[in-house]
């Protein structure tokens, strides 16, 4: 079994923020990965709701803010972790954030990582430029 550290990261490297799982196993692909990240923080989310999600990807009627979604003030709804996977899913695959496994950039979610030999996996997100 692996213990994992997930890593937001900005372009330029800097941490915003970081996890760690522990017992995962030692081949996942990069698909599973990502959904069991997303999978992770939902869960997380349901359990201490706020008015704020810091997540991969963005909540159905959340407002974007700096680093991270405005889940609104009314009662709190619980977040749908299939849902937000298959976003993550999408975005990846639409350049919307970049995987880094170690100091390798994974390409196709079809990958096969071994989590023993990089036990580091980072998330940049990646920003549309204004007008472009």
């Amino acid at each position: 079994m692996a213990t994992v550290t997930f890593r937001d990261e900005t372009a330029a490297g800097r941490p915003l923020a970081e996890f760690v799982l522990p017992d995962l196993p030692e081949s996942i692909s990069a698909r599973e990965l990502v959904r069991l990240r997303v999978r992770e923080e939902v869960a997380r989310f349901n359990a201490a709701p706020s008015a704020r999600f810091n997540g991969l990807v963005r909540p159905l009627d959340a407002e974007v803010e700096l680093n991270g979604y405005r889940t609104g003030d009314a009662p709190r709804r619980r977040v749908d972790w299939e849902r937000q996977a298959d976003v993550a899913e999408r975005a990846f695959q639409r350049n919307g954030f970049v995987l880094l496994v170690g100091e390798r950039q994974i390409d196709d979610l079809s990958e096969t990582i071994d989590l023993t030999a990089d036990p580091v996996v980072s998330f940049i997100k990646l920003v549309p430029l204004v007008g472009g």
